[in-house]
């Protein structure tokens, strides 16, 4: 509860299921329904964007064609020429998380990327990918990563378990950094709502100093709106330096 005002700040992160019966049976909660909304949507923006392919193009072709750009310079630039390969992934991976953020900001969504087992599920299919790479690209030499060059051997049985443990927390802090964002921003949300149902109460009074708590409120929606393009920014970059990693000799 926020403040005593009977709002439940925690309440919007809860599954509960759609369709109906049907959602009941399938165990289809809001989460993979918003996953695939944000799917489609990106889809398209994509194919609306790049159907007209004018020579001259359109403002919506020129928006699409900026963020093709934008992830494929990042992923080239970050990974090297190898970055090319990656590319749809990182692509994929940036949108799939900003549609995401953004659809949570939406009156009576649901923001997917709030939730650990999605953030945590994504940091995973990072981490295996990248696991995957570096032993195909470096074979055994991928392991001497986990003993530092010029260390003494002395210092191995302390070293070599530091190393493969800053090694396995990656996909933990790339899963909790994206999920605590979202969820701080959207309690705060809640918290500054039920200011303004609590202030409602005590009538005049309490409509003036409303305006505070509203005021915040739209700051912290211009607040979100930035967080939500960094964190998908953060994610995609992570994961380029990881991939950048694995490709070096």
């Amino acid at each position: 509860m926020a403040g005593g005002s009977g709002i439940d700040v925690l309440g919007q992160f809860e599954l509960r299921p759609v369709l109906g019966g049907l959602g009941e049976a399938l165990r289809f909660s809001q989460s993979p329904l918003y996953m695939l909304l944000a799917v489609c949507l990106v889809l398209a923006f994509l194919y609306f964007g790049m159907r007209p392919a004018a020579v001259v193009p359109g403002r919506f072709q020129a928006a699409a064609e900026v963020c093709y750009e934008f992830i494929r310079n990042m992923a080239v630039d970050t990974i090297g020429p190898e970055g090319a390969a990656f590319f749809p992934f990182i692509f994929t991976l940036f949108f799939f998380i900003l549609a995401g953020n953004y659809i949570g900001l939406l009156p009576f969504s649901f923001t997917f990327t709030s939730h650990i087992a999605v953030t945590l599920g994504l940091a995973l299919m990072v981490f295996v990918l990248t696991v995957i790479v570096s032993l195909k690209v470096q074979g055994f030499r991928f392991f001497a990563h986990f003993m530092p060059a010029g260390a003494s051997m002395a210092l191995a049985p302390l070293l070599i378990p530091i190393e493969i443990l800053s090694f396995l927390s990656r996909p933990v802090s790339l899963s909790i950094r994206l999920f605590a964002n979202m969820v701080a921003g959207h309690v705060m949300f809640d918290i500054f709502a039920s200011f303004v149902i609590m202030l409602a109460g005590f009538g005049v009074v309490g409509d003036v100093f409303a305006i505070g708590p509203i005021a915040i409120n739209m700051a912290l929606v211009a607040l979100e709106l930035l967080v939500g393009v960094l964190q998908a920014y953060v994610f995609a970059i992570l994961t380029c330096i990881y991939l950048r990693e694995a490709v070096a000799h």
